[in-house]
């Protein structure tokens, strides 16, 4: 089978197009002939060898977070899934695999696609949906709140504003012009251009932030300029805290090696928040195949939209990766397998 795949850690030049086995469906794995793959920011960042001291992998190593697909074989023990099943998936952190036109993945991450979207896009919800689920719910969001979600027309950003509207929350968000027709679509109350405005002068505004933009101390501050006493900010972009890797299921030697240092590395950004009284916290998502189905379900329900910015064949893959981290996608970027 064609896969792509990390030949070392490092840039573009690592990536590959290569041709290697196709994976046998192990008890409680399905086989998917993948129809589409989503690219996500974390892919660059697991190319680079961002994560390296907590997932090492070995090379030639398949890339990918999410992908759909149809099952073709099912491992002993699987009941809930069976051949000829249409379904989307995010990879298992340790393992990715999706970049390829056949993966094995656990069932229990696996989840029905919407019939109500091409199979092929439907690889742009998994992982994007899931870190603007579970991160609104550990914000709490709910019917009365003020919410900022910064840089919206992204593919997470985007789902995000469409969530928390769904929850009854007034959304404000960051955009450039470029992007504000994708926010306002997606449901968003106020659109903030950042290349005009600084947070800052906002003033203590929002009562929760979902933060997507941020990379610096001085970023994340001027972020929580606009953020009430008492608030909230929770981050998937900015500088990291001691629960950094909290879902990925590490020893708690290492755990606590990582915690250590991140403290220690993050410490004037923690002791800003601390000092204007706001709860400020870095998050991973996690992979969830009933969560996952829940966002299924609500695209299939016309709920939710999943926002395609571009498709690009399995052969123009550099292309994708070009249009990932160029910064100006509006919505998902997907690599098409069909």
């Amino acid at each position: 089978m064609q896969a792509i795949a990390y030949t070392a850690y490092g840039g573009p030049n690592v990536t590959k197009l290569l041709s290697l086995p196709v994976p046998t469906a192990k008890a409680g794995e399905v086989l998917v002939k993948v129809a589409g793959g989503g690219l996500n920011p974390v892919d660059a960042l697991q190319r680079s060898g961002k994560f390296k001291q907590i997932y090492a992998y070995q090379f030639p190593q398949i890339a990918g977070n999410e992908f759909s697909g149809v099952v073709t074989a099912v491992g002993d023990g699987v009941t809930s899934f069976a051949v000829g099943d249409k379904i989307i998936a995010r990879s298992d952190k340790s393992r990715l695999d999706a970049f390829a036109e056949y993966a094995a993945i656990d069932s229990s991450l696996i989840a029905r696609a919407p019939a109500n979207v091409p199979l092929v896009d439907a690889a742009g919800l998994p992982l994007a949906g899931l870190t603007a689920y579970q991160a609104l719910n550990r914000l709490d969001v709910k019917k009365g709140d003020h919410v900022l979600i910064t840089a919206g027309a992204g593919g997470v950003g985007l789902l995000a504003i469409q969530l928390a509207k769904l929850r009854g929350a007034t959304v404000a968000t960051t955009a450039s012009p470029a992007g504000e027709s994708y926010v306002k679509k997606a449901g968003a109350d106020e659109v903030i251009n950042y290349r005009e405005t600084k947070l800052s002068s906002l003033g203590p505004t929002f009562d929760k932030v979902f933060d997507l933009a941020a990379h610096t101390d001085e970023e994340m501050q001027e972020t929580f300029a606009a953020v009430k006493k008492g608030g909230r900010v929770l981050t998937v972009s900015g500088p990291p805290t001691p629960n950094i890797f909290e879902a990925a299921g590490l020893p708690w030697w290492k755990n606590w090696i990582v915690s250590t240092a991140v403290g220690w590395t993050s410490r004037a950004t923690i002791n800003a928040a601390k000092a204007k009284e706001i709860d400020y916290e870095f998050f991973f998502m996690r992979p969830d195949g009933k969560e996952l189905q829940l966002l299924s379900d609500l695209v299939a329900e016309g709920k939710l939209d999943v926002v395609i910015d571009s498709r690009f064949k399995l052969a123009e893959y550099e292309k994708a990766y070009e249009k990932l981290e160029s910064g100006r996608s509006k919505g998902k970027v997907i690599i098409d397998f069909e």
